[in-house]
């Protein structure tokens, strides 16, 4: 089948991406279409496809403020000539899946998120937003909401990468979707020697729904040890917490210095909300423990009393008594093979048969 993927963007390397990558790894000769696209800032793999762009990629400092376009995405989606395509895999987090395919083709949306500005969390996007910004947005947002839900006409087949985003895709789109996990390169974790020391670990961008700020007031209320590991860190934090001699932030790391980081550390602290999270993952596959908040897709990624344990409230309070709770039963989040066993589920392979079974079933058909 001749196919075409459709990214919402191509200006980093996350989860997206990465996923983009084992679709390219399974259907090698499919073509890119994306809204901007920086060489620079993607895999070889990726850079050595055909990609094409539409209209955005033109406009002002595109690579840098490609989200400020956001509204004209829709209409640019139509710069997409898709006819000559069997299949068509749109990866949706911004504007991907309103492409107009051949009306023979297979239109499959794996879709990690519906678009966050435009639902869950467009009051926390508002009240950020400067007040030019804030007119903008609820003068376009209406429109925008119409144009999302209907674009998910021109979709066959839902897929999602957890049943926490698949509640939220039934509710706006009244879709169901078929949960596919990962993939997570879970295979360079799975042989690090654990060497649990007595710091516990926060990894990940230091951003507000991460929730950094329970994970470092809860270690430094109960004299607990952290390392904070990741970009985002304000300089008057770092001042302040330093002098506590608790807390440690290391900036962004390396894979290897990651990889270190989760052999080393007593638990993965991860009291924020994600659609899946990789991080958990990650560490699980180290067999590194993950103490998580007791809400979405850590609810799917951590077994809880084998590969880590849950706290109930957003609150440092809250972690401190897991924490106490973890302590008490370090012993039992040992096992090295459970945390093997568990992760097993997200790993590449995993992902890439149960795509080649959701496509091998409509060839079928």
């Amino acid at each position: 089948m001749k196919t075409a993927i459709v990214h919402y963007w191509l200006v980093n390397m996350r989860g997206g991406e990465k996923m983009l990558e084992a679709l390219l790894e399974m259907f090698p000769d499919a073509d890119i279409f994306t809204h901007v696209y920086n060489p620079k800032a993607v895999s070889p793999l990726i850079k050595s496809k055909q990609v094409f762009t539409s209209r955005i990629n033109r406009l002002p400092f595109a690579k840098k403020l490609y989200q400020v376009y956001m509204p004209l995405m829709p209409a640019a989606l139509m710069d997409f000539n898709l006819q000559s395509y069997d299949l068509v895999i749109s990866s949706e987090a911004g504007p991907a899946k309103g492409v107009v395919p051949n009306p023979n083709a297979y239109h499959i949306c794996y879709c990690h998120s519906p678009m966050r500005y435009l639902w869950d969390m467009y009051h926390d996007y508002l009240k950020t937003a400067n007040p030019a910004v804030r007119l903008f947005m609820k003068k376009l947002i209406p429109s925008l909401r119409v144009w999302d839900v209907t674009s998910a006409n021109l979709v066959d087949r839902f897929i999602t990468n957890s049943q926490y985003v698949a509640k939220r895709i039934q509710r706006i789109y009244n879709r169901s979707a078929d949960v596919v996990y990962g993939p997570a390169a879970i295979e360079r974790f799975l042989e690090i020697e654990r060497k649990p020391s007595d710091y516990y670990l926060f990894f990940g961008q230091i951003t507000g729904y991460k929730r950094a700020d329970i994970a470092i007031e809860a270690c430094v209320k109960s004299g607990r040890k952290l390392v904070v590991a990741g970009g985002g860190a304000r300089k008057k934090d770092v001042k302040k917490y330093k002098k506590t001699g608790l807390v440690w932030f290391t900036g962004r790391v390396s894979d290897e210095q990651g990889a270190h980081l989760f052999a080393e550390a007593r638990a993965l602290l991860y009291p924020g909300i994600e659609d899946l999270g990789l991080v958990p993952i990650e560490a699980q596959a180290a067999g590194c423990p993950v103490i998580a908040y007791r809400d979405g897709g850590a609810l799917e990624t951590v077994k809880e009393n084998v590969t880590g344990l849950f706290f109930n409230e957003q609150t440092p309070e809250s972690l401190i008594a897991a924490m106490e709770f973890f302590e008490q039963k370090e012993a039992i989040f040992n096992n090295r093979e459970k945390y093997s066993s568990h992760v097993a589920q997200f790993s590449k392979a995993a992902f890439l048969e149960r795509v080649s079974k959701i496509i091998e079933e409509r060839v079928r058909k």
